[in-house]
């Protein structure tokens, strides 16, 4: 840990999201002084299901944030692969599941982590909501920051932890048509008004097809909530239009008690969450004494399923990185990307290979998939599998 009177940094830290939080709760408990501000007007709490295993898990036990992360984890979902009329084709019990992921494994809704990480924060931060960083000057010795509202602040840690569309990133690196890889896909996510007819808590409907995937999860002390996939050249195009639009061109012939309700809410769904499916990929993550963190900097996409444990992982590897190389930045900097990058780089390989799990590009996929779903749910050879396949992610 720094002495706070010889190597306390000033940090600013811009987004307030799972990376800007667990990094300023990690500096701040290391003894550095810290703003983080956020480009929203207030402290966002939706958001949807995110799992925590492996680096991300053994992040947040870092954190201390296991005990408060037990008391709002989902637990592991009943499965339910279904047909276009809504009709069960197979059922993944969870209790398969469980026994494959043990008990260092988390499944919690990203509000509920990100609320974890703020209580854990308190007072001890200061937070400015509804500016941005606007100006960065000095990048390779101390910072000079103007935010959006006209102030400006000296600073020894730029860290951009401001998602996909980083404003940072922009300006210490260059344009996002330079790092942001399109993956020809989008996604549409939004909560349901009510639970759909014969969908029991704590369980998951899927449809999947060529080219596509629709779920609903019904969680227990939560609202429902939809989300679809589907292959598209024109992804951004796609994404500036109307998400009822999208959902009906493209699965508008989904029949069955889930999707009818599914139908109903996405007339109502100008507000869901669309948008093209991305990755982030770049040869550095650090300009001078500008540092990025999370989707900013490596953006492995829904396809890999562990953007939030990365994004802990990546802030507390960092601030562990500080505390190694205290009086020297530039050599923290360095250690944290190198002893990090392996990682990232094994699960942006593993979402690209896995876009063909959401949606499969032939009716060979499709059906290998299957035959892959059945294997699992075999009595005998399901759970073996599970446990092989658990350990190698």
């Amino acid at each position: 840990m720094p002495d706070p009177t010889d190597h306390a940094l000033r940090v600013v830290i811009a987004g307030a999201g799972i990376a800007g939080l667990a990094t300023a709760l990690r500096l701040h408990r290391d003894g550095h002084r810290v703003l983080v501000v956020e480009r929203a007007p207030v402290r966002r709490t939706g958001g949807y299901l995110v799992n925590l295993l492996g680096p991300g898990f053994d992040a947040a036990e870092d954190l201390g944030l296991v005990p408060a992360l037990r008391e709002r984890d989902q637990g592991v979902f009943t499965s339910l692969l279904v047909r276009a009329d809504g009709s069960t084709k197979l059922t993944m019990p969870a209790a398969l599941a469980e026994q494959s992921l043990g008990s260092r494994a988390l499944t919690i809704f990203r509000g509920d982590l990100e609320g974890a990480l703020w209580d854990a924060i308190g007072d001890a931060v200061e937070f400015r909501f509804g500016t941005t960083v606007t100006a960065i000057d000095g990048a390779d010795g101390p910072l000079r920051v103007t935010l959006g509202d006209g102030t400006v602040h000296d600073a020894d840690l730029l860290v951009g932890a401001d998602g996909l569309h980083s404003g940072v990133r922009d300006l210490a690196f260059g344009p996002a048509e330079q790092v942001v890889r399109d993956l020809g896909h989008a996604v549409v996510a939004f909560p349901l008004g009510a639970a759909p007819e014969g969908l029991p808590e704590q369980t998951a409907s899927t449809f999947i097809d060529v080219g596509r995937t629709a779920a609903v999860f019904r969680p227990r002390g939560h609202a429902p909530s939809a989300f679809f996939t589907y292959r598209t050249a024109s992804a951004d195009a796609d994404a500036a239009g109307s998400p009822g639009r999208a959902l009906a061109e493209h699965f508008g012939d989904l029949t069955g008690p889930v999707h009818d309700a599914v139908r109903r809410t996405a007339g109502n769904a100008d507000s869901a969450y669309f948008d093209s499916v991305s990755q982030v990929v770049m040869d550095r993550w650090t300009s001078g004494r500008v540092a990025l963190v999370g989707d900013a900097a490596w953006c492995v996409s829904l396809f890999a399923g562990h953007g939030a444990g990365l994004a802990l992982a990546g802030s507390d590897r960092l601030g562990r990185a500080l505390a190694e190389h205290p009086g020297d930045i530039d050599a923290a900097l360095r250690d944290w990307e190198t002893a990090l990058r392996p990682e990232i780089t094994k699960r942006q390989q593993q979402a690209r290979a896995g876009m063909a799990r959401f949606a499969p590009p032939s009716r060979l996929h499709l059906g290998v998939q299957d035959l892959m779903i059945r294997t699992l749910t075999a009595p005998l050879i399901g759970p073996a599998l599970l446990r092989l396949m658990n350990r190698t992610r």
